[in-house]
């Protein structure tokens, strides 16, 4: 037995309580697990390569995230079902930031320092980029295909940032010839969303018009993750504009578009960016879908001739049937599938910074029929812009 010790000082007596040799014993298993969980814990990131993304998974936003995150996991499931990647399973660990910067800061930090995950892939949204940013720069991990066309993203070059999809500022251009060019239209106002996401597009709008000797008639705008629109609606029909850009999310513009058919009706047209997602839109707008217009920066998730539409269309169909074909569920599918093309291409042990360097250096990437390209300066895959309508069905409007 070992009797309980005594140690006086100056101040106080303290007595350490006799602990038994089946103390002793449990302690030191408990120190033997706590040391086997550890090491089990290094070889599972050994054999599995984890990816973190944080997302809006609840909130107005909600379809944004769930369905980029679906189309993810459905080319992971591919990925892993033909052997991972270096022989490495690849897992996904999505974080809840409901559209919100703090959220996202948050989540990014624990998926790099807990997780320590490979990269983030698949964000979504310009105001929560916005805040990761310093943080991406600070680890050095790369920013994988953020679903955002912001040009802060672009402009200055970030090394660990790597968009998959074309920007707002040509997501705009193409609208902006659409309604000018094609329909003739110079009375044009924009409708934003109060935050970095809704400036890069106003901004966007601005500069696309005025290549053209054209400026907006008006503007308004609401809050992030409310549909509060009715202020944005009477500032923007002070000017009586043909037609009304608008830069936000599927909730929110599709209460500002039911509302200015009801309560303004006349001969209009509304313009949204990619960003809006589409199928939300339409489903939120019903009957009210005419006469609206959604820019895109994927391929039309319809086109059974392209080979990737018909692996993307298959891949949700076993793996993700509970969410729908969509634009942004492709986009979700297109940045995993390319995820996995340039890390298998890395020669020797895949790292971060061999990541990025193979992907510049190859520089060109066929996913099926769909071609991406890189460069050292250049971190852009796509660039390609065409419009969609979408009532009563989603169908092309240009194209490519």
């Amino acid at each position: 037995m070992i009797h309980a010790k005594t140690i006086k000082d100056k101040r106080t007596t303290r007595v350490f309580p006799p602990c038994s040799l089946f103390q002793l014993g449990m302690i030191f298993l408990l120190l033997f697990l706590f040391a086997q969980s550890s090491l089990a814990k290094e070889d599972q990131q050994r054999s599995v390569l984890l990816l973190g993304q944080s997302c809006a998974l609840s909130g107005p936003a909600e379809n944004l995230g769930l369905e980029m995150r679906a189309g993810l996991q459905a080319a992971i499931a591919i990925i892993n079902e033909k052997g991972g990647v270096k022989g490495r399973n690849v897992l996904l660990r999505s974080m809840d930031d409901g559209y919100e910067p703090d959220r996202a800061i948050r989540n990014t930090l624990e998926l790099i320092q807990d997780d320590q995950v490979f990269l983030l892939i698949g964000e979504v949204g310009t105001p929560t980029a916005k805040a990761v940013v310093p943080i991406i720069e600070k680890y050095k991990i790369p920013f994988f295909a953020p679903f955002s066309g912001a040009e802060l993203l672009r402009n200055p070059f970030h090394r660990y940032i790597i968009n998959v999809r074309a920007s707002y500022y040509q997501e705009m251009e193409a609208l902006a010839a659409y309604f000018t060019e094609q329909l003739g239209m110079q009375r044009i106002a924009c409708f934003y969303q109060n935050d970095s996401y809704g400036f890069a597009g106003l901004k966007g709008i601005e500069l696309a018009l005025q290549r053209r000797n054209l400026q907006l008639v008006s503007q308004g705008s609401y809050e992030r993750n409310t549909v509060a629109v009715m202020g944005g609606l009477q500032e923007i029909y002070r000017a009586e504009p043909e037609a009304v850009i608008l830069v936000g999310t599927y909730a929110a513009c599709a209460e500002f578009i039911k509302l200015s058919k009801a309560k303004k009706p006349g001969p209009r047209i509304f313009g949204n960016i990619s960003f809006v997602g589409t199928e939300s839109l339409k489903n939120a707008l019903g009957t009210y879908g005419d006469h609206v217009i959604v820019s895109q920066v994927v391929p039309f998730p319809w086109d059974n001739r392209i080979p990737l539409i018909r692996e993307y269309r298959e891949a949700m169909h076993r793996y993700q049937r509970d969410f729908p074909i969509s634009f942004i569920s492709l986009e979700g599918y297109i940045a995993g599938k390319l995820f996995a093309a340039i890390a298998d291409a890395v020669t020797g042990e895949l790292t971060r910074e061999k990541f990025i360097q193979t992907m510049q250096q190859r520089a060109h990437f066929d996913l099926g029929g769909v071609i991406f390209q890189f460069g050292e300066n250049d971190h852009q895959g796509m660039d390609s812009i065409y419009l969609t309508t979408i009532y009563p069905i989603i169908q092309k409007v240009t194209d490519n």
